[in-house]
């Protein structure tokens, strides 16, 4: 807890007023010190008096904000529930809140979809000829203000888009958490909101596989046909490349997920070929690296101790650029044929960030009924939460001794 102190000369006198609970017409909910400051001058025998609000935070306290971008059904909401599952506790939506929230709250993590800050419902999109992933449809200033609100502390009555009904529906509120990931289509295209993230991923999908997915789940879950799907693709296909795709210059992980080059011509998109892409200088993040950092290193693992089908494994490590940024890249393609195998894998590999040999075998043991658990996409993801995870634990031991801000408004 932060204590504020404040310090007048003699002279003056001053009163102060406490306003507990305050509320903006933003939705933040915060404490503040208001001081009425009275001044006297004794040779004109006039007096003034000022307000002086302080608000007191402690940098230890920031929330740490994670950003997730990727098109839809591209595999959002599975990384989501492996990133949890590393910081424990299930993820559920807000306690006797509204049933069609997108909010998942753990014991650490509050997860918020971004769609919720839509400023368009569904019909408003339709009567403007905009799609979801078109700026115009979408609320940044409101984005801004309340994420940087919740990292500085505050919290805020966020809206919701109720994917059901198209509507939006009226907002819930939002506390502070330790950690606070916001995950959608546009958690990199505002510059402000950009620099509010403590680190970033982007889920990048290749046109064959997003295909093959979406006709998975539409078709499988939603009962959309065949038709309907080219259709919506299509129809996404602009705006994706113009609003969506180049935010993953700005990542500091991208995970690539594209067709296998072990099956010659392969046009099942059944086996997938993996990439992470790992930028190199961000602060509190050590790339993962396979054998020797640094190195060109390809490795065919399989044999008597990794038992693989038909077409095998392989993987490679080394170093790359990517959108001008210098990164390291861990490509995985094929699939295992066992999960406790996988711990032969995870011991070649460094700067895992694990708590204890053999942490990612375990997780993915954990989750084996979760997509992508036999190939990359899976073991990528659950890397990639355990960075996090160490990334969280260093920017919280870094503000330990960090001294008490006090800003003033």
């Amino acid at each position: 807890m932060a204590v504020c102190t404040v310090y007048t000369a003699q002279s003056l006198n001053s009163t102060c007023s406490i306003s507990t609970h305050s509320k903006s017409h933003l939705g933040f909910h915060q404490r503040q010190v208001i001081f009425y400051i009275k001044r006297t001058n004794k040779r004109h025998n006039t007096s003034t008096t000022t307000s002086v609000k302080i608000t007191c935070s402690s940098s230890a306290d920031k929330t740490v904000v994670i950003g997730l971008a990727a098109d839809s059904g591209c595999g959002k909401s599975t990384f989501m529930r492996r990133l949890t599952s590393v910081f424990g506790g299930a993820a559920e939506p807000p306690k006797g809140g509204n049933p069609d929230s997108n909010t998942l709250i753990s014991d650490m993590t509050t997860v918020i979809c971004l769609d919720d800050y839509h400023s368009l419902d569904r019909t408003g999109r339709k009567e403007k000829g905009v799609t979801a992933l078109d700026p115009r449809a979408n609320d940044f200033d409101l984005m801004y203000e309340q994420v940087k609100a919740i990292k500085d502390g505050v919290a805020v009555d966020k809206p919701i888009y109720n994917h059901v009904s198209g509507l939006l529906d009226p907002p819930e509120l939002i506390k502070p958490p330790k950690i606070l990931v916001i995950e959608g289509l546009h958690p990199m295209y505002d510059e402000r909101v950009r620099e509010l993230l403590d680190f970033s991923i982007y889920l990048d999908i290749s046109n064959e596989v997003k295909f093959a997915w979406k006709i998975q789940r539409d078709m499988a879950e939603r009962g959309h046909s065949l038709e309907s799907i080219k259709a919506s693709i299509e129809a996404r296909k602009p705006d994706f490349d113009a609003y969506i795709d180049p935010q993953k210059q700005y990542a500091d992980a991208v995970i690539e997920v594209l067709p296998t080059q072990l099956i010659p011509d392969d046009n099942e998109g059944k086996v997938l070929r993996v990439r992470l892409i790992m930028k190199e200088g961000v602060k509190n993040f050590n790339p993962v690296y396979l054998f020797d950092e640094g190195s060109t290193i390809s490795w065919i693992p399989c044999g008597r101790k990794l038992t693989c089908s038909y077409p095998g494994i392989k993987f490679t490590y080394g170093p790359d650029t990517y959108f001008g940024n210098e990164v390291s890249v861990l490509e995985m393609d094929g699939q295992f044929d066992r999960l406790d195998e996988l711990i032969y894998v995870e011991s070649h590999l460094s700067n895992l960030s694990t708590k204890f040999y053999g942490e990612v075998t375990q997780q993915m043991l954990k989750h084996a009924d979760f997509p992508g658990s036999n190939n990359g996409t899976g073991f990528f993801q659950t890397i990639v939460g355990l960075k996090i995870r160490d990334l969280y634990e260093q920017i919280v031991a870094s503000r330990a001794g960090a001294p008490v801000t006090v800003a003033k408004a």
